[in-house]
């Protein structure tokens, strides 16, 4: 196993599990309601089933953006590097997206209902949830890793297999690419985990990684975003675009410490990637020892 260069504690903070209350408003007493609420699972990331349009808007979309990146009107302000590794995937993009993100639910489901119903009945388990140090996306949603709830008698006679979340299932079957953002970063040991399962599913074509043209979620939203802002570039000046309109994270390589600027992530293997919002890269730099790639 390669040498993984990243440390880290995070705290996180275990929630009450789920599955038995659930129902909006269902209060135990006069200062506790039960409600409903959206996570988003940490540290992965599924193919779009719906993303700025169905799949024909989309299509055209992809087609009207490798028309503009051939056109070489763009060529100052998009890496030639990037340009090269996107223009084979934009052909019926919005197709295999939808279609990946589709068969994607449809493997969550089957663990969910595979795991979350203990053994020799039909009773359910509930869900257990712990949260990242930021709780909260920008959407809202709660940043979580989950699991089933097993009891203490059940957890003293489980396998670390047993124990896996459905982040890291998601990522063994193919149909996820890991997303790993600082500051929400796993222990070194579970980030380990994670980067070998994507290795292995990239490696072996499994899910979504069976098709050398797929987009991972976060790249499909990235030409999205790009070309709205090739639309929006004048000729006037230079067809110029914004690159923090379309792409702004930093991406990290785990295994050397390296930082890349927003448009070279690609330099960085799928397994390898952490990513740094711009906010963050000073603080990041000081705390991961990071040094910049040439």
């Amino acid at each position: 196993m390669e040498n993984v260069q990243i440390f880290w504690d995070p705290n996180g903070i275990e929630l009450e599990q789920l599955g038995r209350k659930t129902k909006s408003g269902d209060p135990t007493d006069g200062d506790t309601p039960y409600v409903r609420m959206p996570i988003r699972m940490l540290g992965i990331d599924t193919p779009e089933t719906n993303y700025q349009g169905g799949e024909t808007t989309a299509n055209n979309k992809f087609a009207d953006l490798k028309t503009k990146l051939e056109s070489g009107d763009f060529d100052n302000w998009i890496d030639a590097g990037l340009k090269a590794q996107l223009l084979p995937k934009l052909t019926n993009a919005g197709t295999l997206q939808i279609s990946q993100g589709e068969a994607a639910k449809v493997v969550f489901k089957d663990l969910l209902d595979v795991r979350l119903t203990k053994p020799g009945s039909n009773t359910p388990r509930s869900l257990f949830i712990r949260s990242a140090d930021d709780h909260f996306d920008s959407f809202g949603r709660l940043l979580a890793y989950i699991a089933p709830n097993y009891s203490k008698n059940e957890l003293a006679t489980l396998t670390d297999d047993d124990r896996k979340t459905f982040n890291l299932l998601m990522l063994e079957s193919g149909w996820a690419a890991s997303i790993i953002i600082y500051p929400n970063l796993p222990k070194n040991k579970d980030l380990r985990m994670a980067r070998e399962a994507v290795k292995n599913a990239k490696a072996n074509g499994l899910g979504a990684w069976s098709d050398s043209n797929m987009l991972t979620g976060y790249e499909y939203r990235m030409c999205m975003k790009l070309h709205k802002a090739m639309k929006d570039a004048k000729p006037s000046n230079g067809f110029f675009i914004k690159e923090s309109s379309w792409v702004t994270r930093f991406c990290v390589d785990m295994t050397t410490l390296k930082v890349y600027t927003p448009q070279k992530y690609y330099q960085v293997e799928p397994h390898n990637r952490i990513f740094i919002w711009p906010k963050d890269v000073r603080q990041a730099v000081g705390e991961l020892n990071l040094i910049a790639a040439e």
